[in-house]
């Protein structure tokens, strides 16, 4: 049993010295590492399948590479040029026009977007020019920003306030009376209200 035991160690441990075997006095056969003059043979033994920690052979792992996101263009300049900050606007119908600029230009595949009060106005596009109408009487706010080909906001101005103030046609008379010749020409002047003209008392003799 100690010789078995022992043949199993070293088989595990290819290392270590080469194996011998006998038979003694009593028939019984026996392992050693020790060589013995005389009967003791060499007991041949497999070669270790165990692979180092660290192969030399061995590809390195190379993990995934994400592909890499281009950096967002960056602009001097942004700004809403048209209404001024803080503005008045006068409209009965509640229209005002934004102007926006940037520096530099507006680059390839780049969109402007406005907003109104943190709202889109209208979808994404080239031109630096807005037309807004039906805006509530009242303060409110504007910024501009630019949105790359993903759709990324590459810049965003600040809010810029501006005030609409919606006249109606009765306070635009009150303002500026209607004359003969605004009837039919000026919106608060329709034709509907213009007076009849008076005869020339003169003509009633002809």
């Amino acid at each position: 049993m100690k010789g078995w035991l022992l043949i199993a160690c070293l088989i595990a441990f290819p290392a270590m010295a080469d194996v011998y075997t006998y038979v003694d006095a009593q028939g019984n056969r026996v392992f050693t590492d020790q060589p013995r003059p005389g009967n003791a043979k060499r007991v041949p033994l497999a070669t270790s399948n165990r692979m180092s920690a660290n192969p030399t052979g061995a590809a390195p792992l190379v993990a995934a590479s994400k592909p890499e996101e281009q950096p967002l263009f960056h602009y001097d300049m942004l700004r809403v040029l048209v209404p001024e900050p803080d503005a008045t606007i006068r409209s009965s119908a509640g229209e005002v026009i934004v102007s926006v600029t940037s520096e530099p230009g507006l680059q390839r595949g780049h969109r402007y977007r406005l907003l109104l009060d943190g709202q889109p106005t209208a979808e994404p596009g080239v031109s630096p020019v807005f037309a807004l109408s039906n805006i509530d009487r009242g303060s409110h706010n504007l910024s501009v920003e630019i949105l790359d080909e993903q759709g990324r906001t590459v810049e965003r101005t600040a809010n810029q306030p501006f005030h609409m103030l919606r006249i109606s046609l009765a306070q635009k008379r009150q303002v500026k009376p209607c004359t003969l010749t605004d009837y039919g020409q000026r919106p608060e002047c329709p034709l509907k209200d213009k007076p009849p003209e008076e005869k020339n008392p003169f003509l009633k003799f002809f």
